[in-house]
């Protein structure tokens, strides 16, 4: 949970400066703060689990990329902003899910970041869905770059209902959600959102997998970590 939005909040924050008006350069860096700040939680309470004595920073700055288990959505490239929103829709609808199921964990530190994290959630898939809906509803070239994304991001899709030991372990706990169960109602507004927008869905949303069920490393990922973590690797422990 923790690097899902690490790297996708670092990949939201580009768009600071760039987007293509005032009010979604303001909308996008909130988002990605909000991101950020739900990093910072679950990173945290990773760390103290693993009672090694790190912190949520230890875990940001100074992994490789092998070591990270983030969805391989999230890591893609911003594209234009039709692609971006896109991305943000699809990760939202499933985020959303997962935060709401994550709220009635067994575990109360998982339920107390849950909680909070699932208001923002909220507001991100509203903003996203509606962004979505009317780029798709809109001219005829909005709608062509809106397909388009959603064709070159719905394989992606797939990757976050696959299950590995490690939910089914959590699963079992009463932890975490099994990840296909959320299928079937994020599968449902995703349905209501691209017909109301006028999108075809494709044919095949499971083309890609593998992003957290084993250590790997992508040139996205890579290239992320290099902008996300060079001033701590350059001078390691600094402070200001």
């Amino acid at each position: 949970m923790g690097d899902n939005t690490l790297v996708l909040g670092h990949r939201v924050s580009e768009w600071c400066g760039h987007s293509p008006v005032l009010e979604e350069d303001i909308a996008l860096a909130n988002t990605a703060l909000d991101l950020i700040g739900q990093t910072q939680m679950w990173l945290g309470l990773a760390a103290e689990i693993e009672g090694q004595g790190r912190t949520a920073d230890d875990l940001a700055f100074l992994r490789d990329a092998w070591d990270f288990r983030n969805l391989l959505l999230v890591e893609l490239p911003n594209g234009d902003f039709g692609q971006t929103m896109m991305r943000q829709f699809l990760f939202d609808t499933w985020h959303h899910a997962m935060l709401t199921a994550l709220a009635g964990s067994s575990d109360d530190r998982v339920v107390a970041i849950a909680a909070k994290a699932v208001k923002e959630a909220s507001y991100h898939l509203e903003r996203s869905a509606g962004t979505v809906i009317g780029l798709g509803d809109g001219t005829a070239e909005s709608h062509a770059r809106m397909q388009a994304a959603l064709d070159l991001l719905y394989p992606y899709y797939g990757e976050m209902f696959a299950a590995d030991a490690t939910d089914t372990a959590l699963a079992a706990a009463g932890i975490a959600p099994l990840p296909e169960s959320l299928r079937a109602s994020c599968d449902v507004r995703l349905r209501q959102v691209t017909e109301e927008a006028t999108l075809t869905l494709p044919a095949s949303s499971f083309a890609h997998s593998g992003g957290k069920t084993g250590a790997r490393h992508t040139e996205n990922l890579g290239h992320i970590l290099t902008q996300m973590q060079w001033l701590q690797r350059a001078y390691p422990g600094a402070t200001w």
